[in-house]
């Protein structure tokens, strides 16, 4: 599938922080948002950059872009609500809620708009968020999103069922572990899809260490996927990002959401910017940080914030046009 961007306007040279050059990543904070403890890492100034990791994961997934991005920008990087360090709560986990929770948190920082890069879960909440307040959206970047079709890795269908809690806390025990750990080698060198991704995945895995973050991530799981896939998709109000600047970015590799998704959601976004990462799978900016920062920025300064919402209100939304 060829790639195709929108015309790019350079207005000044692009400063992509060498790899060689070690920079910290920004310290862990919090903040206490309607009675839950949020983590987040906040680095940099200029315009803000919002960055929502997906499923499982936290804050820590975008480690290798952080210093480049805050060269330049705000970045803003926080766990999700059941996440990371944040608390785990009994709470609302749906895309819905979670657009809620990045919104009380910019408001939080005195944030009033942001650019907004989601991966994976993240880039459904991105769309999510761009739908409900696109009046506090300046651009939307979907990296391996969800929430385009209903196709999803069968792993992730299975672990929507009963009992994946305490198949999670088997796969801790350490004879359970070896043999997970031998399979993952065994897949990486066969050369299949799931093998480029498979350390990544236990990655997540090792991040679940007790029973509330098992929970949570079941709780967020069971919200957007069952035994059949992704209960829902964003696809019939991707006309709405008509006049806002987006981009897609996706691993042609990719085990988890296939390549298939990112041509779907260039056709139904108007007017999106699509980049592809040969040989690259679910991670591309953890695959070629270099190239996702370079390609990031760059979409950042050729394309101008919205000046009004774009394609709001209900008559627009009663006729689907």
């Amino acid at each position: 599938m060829a790639t195709t961007a929108t015309p790019a306007r350079e207005r000044k040279e692009l400063r992509v922080v060498p790899e060689s050059v070690p920079l910290p990543m920004a310290r862990l904070r919090y903040r206490n948002i309607h009675g839950h403890r949020r983590a987040f890492r906040i680095a940099g100034n200029g315009p803000a950059i919002l960055l929502i990791h997906g499923i499982g994961d936290s804050s820590e997934t975008w480690a290798p872009i952080i210093p480049g991005l805050a060269q330049h920008y705000r970045v803003i990087v926080p766990d999700l609500l059941g996440h990371g360090r944040s608390d785990k709560p009994r709470a609302d986990y749906s895309i819905g809620g979670y657009a809620n929770g990045m919104r009380d948190l910019l408001s939080v920082l005195g944030i009033d708009r942001a650019t907004l890069v989601g991966h994976s879960l993240g880039g459904g909440i991105a769309m999510q968020f761009a739908y409900q307040y696109p009046e506090r959206t300046e651009r939307i970047v979907l990296v391996s999103t969800g929430g385009v079709s209903r196709q999803v890795t069968p792993l992730l269908r299975a672990a929507s069922l009963p009992g994946t809690e305490l198949l999670m806390a088997a796969i801790r025990l350490p004879t359970v572990r070896w043999q997970i750990t031998a399979a993952v080698k065994l897949l990486q060198v066969t050369g299949t899809r799931l093998g480029r991704d498979a350390p990544e995945l236990l990655r997540v895995l090792d991040a679940l260490p007790d029973v509330d973050s098992r929970t949570a991530f079941t709780r967020t799981l069971r919200a957007v996927v069952d035994w059949r896939g992704q209960l829902g998709t964003l696809l019939d109000r991707c006309y709405l990002t008509e006049g806002m600047p987006t981009m897609l970015v996706w691993g042609e590799k990719d085990p988890i959401l296939p390549v298939m998704h990112a041509g779907l959601a260039h056709v139904a976004m108007p007017g999106s910017r699509l980049e592809l990462f040969p040989d690259t799978g679910h991670f591309p900016f953890h695959t070629e940080p270099q190239r996702f920062l370079k390609i990031l920025c760059d979409f950042i300064e050729s394309t101008e914030r919205p000046t009004s919402p774009p394609r709001s209100g209900a008559r627009c939304c009663a006729t689907g046009r």
